[in-house]
């Protein structure tokens, strides 16, 4: 207790544990139907869109945010069509699009900037890269995921596991899925801050993947995804400033020590049940 209270002593963590906790909630609610839908790699492609955009927001003096999160959502929006139209096979789009748009973050950092603090911290995530103001837009975008799912969460369901049942009792399957494409396009630029773009994907996969261990209803899964996002989020922010780690790398090992256990104790309740 003592330790939390010393850390909440410092404005910089009580903004990155108010932002992160509602961006890993986002993010984990969301990994749910990007993990049964196969498409968990949108999250790791759109993070690189967002790189690219931030480069080019810090090279012409722009608001990092308000560049990026147009540009990410537009990117959903192409990869979703894509994958839609058949023009291109989702992981195809997103490992082109991915490629592409690092490719040009680096080059227009390597023109302008160079490799500056700023970029670096967008690159593998920084607590100290949040101002007030992002604080704010985060806090109000995250609300506005939270709500829109929750408000949708019986049509989400119902696009998650069957599109053509879905479609059939008039669901409008293409416009949830460009939702779910949209929210998690916000989430993963909100995120980006924190974790870095090469490792916010984890926060849409891991929950998911370690509740899918134990849980198999997706209300339980939906459930337990929340639950292990925000307490892996702030495990490893406490591991970070204990032991002067990298704090997105602290969040993902978090993470993945939640996944080997849920994974140990699904192996245990496979092995105990016959008996």
């Amino acid at each position: 207790m003592e330790l939390i209270l010393q850390m909440m002593s410092y404005p910089f963590i009580v903004r990155a544990f108010i932002v992160g906790i509602l961006v890993s909630l986002c993010a984990a609610l969301l990994g749910v139907s990007l993990v049964l839908k196969q498409y968990s790699m949108i999250g790791d492609g759109l993070s690189h869109v967002s790189y690219g955009a931030l480069s080019i927001a810090v090279a012409c003096g722009i608001a990092p945010l308000k560049l990026s999160i147009p540009v990410v959502i537009a990117a959903a929006f192409i990869l979703l069509r894509m994958n839609e139209n058949g023009v291109m096979k989702s992981d195809a789009a997103i490992a082109a699009m991915s490629a592409s748009a690092l490719a040009i973050g680096v080059t227009v950092t390597s023109f302008t900037t160079g490799m500056t603090t700023d970029v670096c911290s967008y690159m593998f995530g920084s607590i100290l890269a949040m101002s007030q103001e992002d604080v704010v837009l985060s806090v109000i975008l995250s609300v506005v995921v939270l709500v829109l799912f929750i408000f949708c969460y019986h049509n989400i369901f119902a696009v998650t596991f069957d599109e053509s049942f879905a479609r059939a009792t008039g669901v409008k399957v293409s416009f949830y899925n460009t939702m779910i494409s949209v929210l998690t396009a916000v989430t993963i630029v909100l995120g980006m801050q924190m974790m870095g773009a090469m490792l916010i994907s984890s926060l849409v996969i891991f929950p998911a993947l370690s509740s899918m261990r134990l849980f198999k209803s997706f209300k339980g899964v939906m459930l337990s995804s929340g639950i292990l996002a925000v307490v892996c989020f702030c495990t490893g922010i406490i591991v970070s400033y204990s032991y002067s780690t990298p704090a997105g790398a602290s969040v993902v090992l978090a993470n993945l020590c939640i996944f080997i256990i849920f994974l140990v104790l699904q192996k245990l309740k496979i092995l105990i049940k016959p008996m």
